[in-house]
């Protein structure tokens, strides 16, 4: 669902740049002037008119990163780990 939302958000700002790009090309605009109007035009445009499909892809990417996966793995990884720095410190630092 998520990458549907950001691929639905990327083509159609891809599209208003290319398009903004061609015409501007076409106009008789240096190449370099016309691409850096052209993402100008995309930027604002998407600022102005894509409000929801921003806010979409800003709300799938915070629910990524608050996403509490838990990995068994890592726990039982950081779990030895406590252990080891335990028997270590309880040493001396030095190994059995």
């Amino acid at each position: 669902m998520y990458s549907r939302q950001w691929l639905l958000y990327s083509l159609i700002r891809v599209g208003v740049f290319a398009v903004a790009l061609v015409v501007l090309v076409l106009v008789g605009l240096n190449f370099i002037i016309a691409t850096i109007a052209a993402a100008v035009i995309g930027f604002c445009f998407s600022y102005i008119f894509l409000r929801n499909q921003r806010d979409a892809v800003a709300k799938s990417i915070q629910n990524i990163r608050t996403r509490k996966d838990t990995d068994t793995d890592n726990d039982v990884e950081n779990e030895m780990l406590d252990r080891i720095d335990e028997n270590l410190e309880g040493d001396g630092g030095r190994k059995p």
